[in-house]
């Protein structure tokens, strides 16, 4: 019998959170009862474009969701279900946008339509009222609901709604044996990068206004001015990492932050790091904090990353009120030691293993399967 085929609606399939959480499950899925197809809304190729393709994956481009395009958006999306009859599952993680997609999937007669919130907040900009006017429709045309956390279930359905429907609370599951602590492989990094002896703040996220860079620089300055010994890796690429080069220069700091542009051993980097800063302006969950905390490094975040993302008694929550100097304060005063409680993450629910039984029962429990015929 051939797979059932599930639809995932992304907006590009690159490095960032939601991305690799999906690019978790879909390594350890057993592929020969469900493989994952991928709907990205952008028509240049993704970071894991090739690893999807070798996996059997298909890929659909689609525009990117624009105000001005919303008309010949919505025709292509009818016109794809009208000829892609094969998917009883559509899965989509793009926030208020996945009102679209579940729009012309519930119009098409897809029985499970799943929408699956990854943020708990955004800013306010010119995109707001189109963001609402997509929001005010998500909810009739989903019919499962999915979030990384509470509060990012809140955010994208409505604190009522939430209090009267389920919401499964599905982790961002990584593998945690992947980056379970090796001195070997620290020392190895360590000395690649020539940061032996140095005491090491890494960050890893695109250079986003969501990020919050510019403040991550304001915190380190304020840090290397007490400790001249202290190094800062940045992982990523984005928009704002030009801007942000100009203000690792403008505070004299070229020789002390490392921008290590979009890498694929985040594991091995986190081996290296002695703390993990992350100061986002919001987050859904913070997938890298995770990952951090299996790494067994102690984290320092916002109040904007969800309380639900220290599952190791590792993560301080600080404000954006504070000032730099207050933040840096807090780094210095941080014990630096590895928590390598790897199994207390595992027991939490956040290792792909623990999950992958679920996710596949609940697809499959969405098809109907009979004698070996998929209906």
């Amino acid at each position: 019998m051939e797979p059932i085929r599930v639809l995932q609606v992304v907006t590009i399939m690159n490095r960032g959170g939601l991305e690799t959480m999906l690019m978790n499950y879909y390594r350890e899925i057993d592929r020969s009862k469900i493989q994952f197809d991928f709907m990205v809304n952008r028509l240049e190729r993704g970071d894991y474009d090739d690893e999807i393709e070798g996996m059997g994956g298909r890929i659909y481009r689609m525009p990117p969701i624009r105000p001005g395009n919303y008309n010949s958006y919505f025709t292509l999306l009818d016109k794809f279900f009208e000829q892609h009859k094969e998917y009883k599952v559509v899965h989509a993680h793009i926030n208020e946008n996945s009102s679209f997609v579940l729009r012309s999937a519930n119009k098409a007669g897809i029985p499970c339509r799943v929408s699956h919130s990854h943020l708990a907040g955004l800013p306010l900009d010119i995109k707001y009222p189109f963001r609402l006017y997509a929001r005010l429709h998500l909810n009739k045309n989903a019919n499962h609901f999915f979030a990384c956390s509470d509060e990012a279930g809140e955010w994208l359905f409505g604190k009522e709604f939430a209090k009267k429907q389920d919401i499964r609370i599905f982790k961002n599951a990584i593998n945690c044996n992947e980056f379970k602590f090796n001195q070997d492989i620290r020392n190895k990094v360590r000395k690649e990068l020539n940061i032996e002896n140095k005491f090491v703040i890494g960050h890893v996220g695109r250079f986003n206004p969501q990020k919050n860079h510019s403040f991550l620089l304001d915190i380190f300055y304020e840090v290397y001015k007490k400790n001249n010994n202290a190094i800062l890796l940045l992982v990523g690429q984005g928009d704002l990492i030009n801007e942000t080069k100009r203000k690792v220069e403008k505070l004299n700091l070229n020789h002390a932050v490392i921008f290590l542009g979009m890498r694929t051993d985040i594991a091995d980097l986190m081996q290296s790091m002695d703390l993990f800063l992350f100061p986002s302006l919001y987050e859904g969950l913070g997938v890298v904090l995770i990952e951090a905390q299996a790494s067994g490094i102690k984290c320092i975040t916002s109040t904007g990353t969800p309380r639900e993302a220290d599952v190791t008694d590792s993560v301080e929550f600080l404000s954006l009120d504070l000032s730099a100097e207050d933040w840096a304060k807090q780094i210095l005063e941080t014990n630096s030691n590895r928590n390598l409680d790897i199994q207390r993450i595992k027991d939490r629910g956040y290792d792909v293993e623990s999950n992958i039984e679920w996710l596949s029962n609940f697809y499959l429990e969405q098809t109907d399967i009979k004698e070996g015929v998929l209906v």
